[in-house]
């Protein structure tokens, strides 16, 4: 008897992406249905106030597998982050970004080096498609959080991964803002499971602009790092192993809102 295939939760954290969350989604749905028979493609709409939510919800209306979660307000990235861990019901979870600047059809070499050996497959860029001021400080952050945090990852913040479920029996996410891919790399590095990277391409924006780099932001993403080096490297206290919760979703919209190869 053949082993059951394994499933696949794919979703896209989305903030004011109505000019590019249905060509990824509908690029999702074809990578996935090549790769496993069970998957679903989830989008978390973060409070946009633009057109992704209706955008959202006609694909939801257009294709079987999609999903919707709508945040009534903005919570931040990390927060449209755990929205959708919480959210996946797969043997595998794989996330990306919903502004197009990496490609979903990508999702097949990440999962073809998902071997039993490995737990988690991390991307990292092959070269940075943004202006040159956003690549400065880019590496700036990438260097310095390396070194503070210990991390062993080429790119702490390529965020197309592709992962296993049972990595969030042990590990959980508090951070609602962008230093929660920090926190999660340090947490499942420190956890002990195995990550393999793997390159992937990085494309200009071609619709909405950042929400980080202003200097307010960066300020600020300065002190949470700091407040999150304290924590989990000065002080060692990472959060003791919890189960998700079973989120209470409908096929649209919840109020309030997990497993990822063979």
């Amino acid at each position: 008897m053949a082993d059951k295939p394994l499933g696949l939760s794919f979703f896209f954290p989305a903030f004011n992406d109505g000019g590019t969350i249905a060509s990824l989604v509908i690029r999702a749905v074809q990578v996935a249905s090549r790769l496993t028979p069970d998957y679903e493609v989830i989008v978390v709409n973060d409070g946009s106030s633009d057109a992704t939510a209706e955008i959202a919800e006609e694909l939801v209306r257009t294709y079987p597998c999609v999903r919707v979660i709508h945040h009534a307000e903005n919570r931040g990235y990390g927060g449209a982050l755990r929205t959708g861990f919480a959210a996946a019901t797969k043997d595998l979870i794989a996330y990306t970004d919903g502004d197009a600047q990496y490609d979903p059809a990508e999702l097949e070499m990440l999962w073809n080096r998902l071997t039993p050996d490995a737990d988690m497959v991390n991307g990292f860029k092959i070269s940075r498609a943004d202006p040159l001021h956003r690549i400065i400080i880019g590496r700036i952050y990438h260097h310095t959080v390396k070194i503070l945090f210990r991390l062993r990852v080429r790119d702490v913040d390529c965020d197309f991964r592709l992962m296993r479920r049972e990595i969030f029996d042990r590990v959980k996410l508090e951070r609602d803002t962008g230093v929660i891919c920090l926190e999660m790399m340090r947490k499942i590095q420190e956890a002990g499971f195995r990550i393999v990277e793997v390159p992937v391409s990085h494309y200009h924006r071609a619709y909405g602009t950042s929400q980080f780099f202003n200097f307010r932001r960066v300020f600020w993403t300065g002190v949470d790092v700091m407040k999150l080096w304290i924590q989990l490297v000065v002080l060692g206290q990472h959060s003791s192993p919890v189960l998700f919760r079973n989120p209470t979703i409908a096929g649209t919209v919840p109020k309030e809102p997990r497993q990822g190869a063979q």
